[in-house]
């Protein structure tokens, strides 16, 4: 069924009302050595909100703070009708341990500095950018309810963490009456599709609405390598481009250019771009609440908005999945499988979720 922008869902189990497809703000800036400059980036941000967009997501050392002070200043006239997402725990000064980690201290320099840059009294959405296994989570929990009892945060979230933290978290924060976790951003699609054993299950169980980052797999789902990118000259070459990022981490392998052959082969059948088909795909699974969207061009932009109106059939669907399937591994496997039904149902029939 086709979507648009002002399809507005309910964020995990908050009332925040959210559009399918967020508006990721990491390309507003060019300190990193790509992104778009503020015009363009104006126009990114424009187009998006004109469409009925009303999801942004940023962090506080996205392009060294460019990213928020840009929306900043975008945001001037419309503040109160969008859902600014930001994030915090990276290091914000090199050298200062303290500067950066989910702690008390960096949490409420963190939201300060964000606020500033951000030109704004409150942040709708704060997430924990990047768990660290070393601050005690009732630490981080009690920091982030007292910034919504503040009034500076309005809603609470996490990325990059372990399910049975998150879950531990959730649980904790329920028993003593703390803001509970209402998102959990991952990175998910159809190659990276991990999340499936435990994170995405556990976000449903727990109330958690998933944000997807990454949906095209650094664009290798939009077919713009082939397999001479996997030679050893290609990847020895060590030039900063997205490629040799891709190829590095383990991104470019005979694997994953097979998934993005029949991403190709059903693009083609729906007259779809192999991007609109990675993002709409990420789209059906009923527990992700919106997409991250990346642009750095109006025409990506554009292109990108497209996967609203994408319209697979189940035959499509199953070769996605059949091409990208993963093992859930132990122990999801074993309980799913028929002889476990037998030996804890016998004949009975009983629906389970999986």
């Amino acid at each position: 069924m086709s979507l648009t922008l002002d399809t507005y869902r309910l964020l995990g189990r908050s009332g925040l009302r959210v559009s399918p497809l967020a508006l990721g703000a990491a390309t507003f800036g060019t300190e990193w050595g790509w992104g778009a400059e503020q015009d363009e980036a104006r126009k990114l941000f424009d187009l998006y909100v004109e469409r009925g967009g009303n999801f942004i997501d940023t962090a506080n050392t996205y392009t060294n703070g460019s990213s928020e002070r840009l929306l900043g200043e975008f945001t001037r006239d419309n503040r109160e009708s969008l859902v600014l997402a930001t994030k915090y725990s990276t290091l914000r000064r090199p050298g200062d341990p303290n500067s950066g980690g989910p702690h008390r201290k960096s949490l409420f320099a963190s939201v300060e500095a964000s606020l500033r840059q951000l030109n704004t009294d409150y942040i709708d959405l704060l997430y924990l950018h990047v768990w660290d296994f070393t601050t005690p989570v009732e630490e981080i929990l009690r920091g982030m309810d007292d910034l919504v009892r503040q009034g500076k945060v309005l809603y609470v979230a996490i990325s990059n963490a372990p399910a049975w933290q998150v879950s531990r978290m959730q649980a904790i924060a329920d028993l003593r009456g703390w803001s509970p976790l209402v998102a959990l951003q991952i990175e998910y699609n159809l190659i990276e599709r991990t999340g499936e054993r435990d994170l995405i299950p556990m976000a449903r169980e727990m109330g958690l609405g998933v944000v997807p980052y990454s949906p095209l797999a650094g664009g290798v789902l939009t077919g713009k390598y082939s397999r001479d990118d996997l030679t050893a000259t290609n990847a020895a070459v060590d030039d900063g481009t997205r490629k040799n990022f891709n190829i590095v981490n383990g991104g470019l392998t005979e694997r994953n250019l097979d998934i993005a052959d029949v991403v190709k082969e059903v693009a083609t059948e729906l007259g779809r771009t192999t991007a609109q088909v990675g993002l709409a795909w990420t789209l059906q699974n009923p527990d992700v609440t919106a997409s991250l969207i990346g642009a750095r061009t109006l025409a990506q932009l554009e292109d990108n908005l497209g996967a609203l109106e994408a319209d697979f059939t189940a035959s499509q669907l199953a070769r996605l999945d059949e091409a990208s399937a993963i093992g859930l591994g132990f122990p999801h496997d074993m309980l799913a499988s028929d002889r476990m039904g037998a030996v804890t149902h016998g004949d009975l029939k009983v629906e389970t979720r999986r």
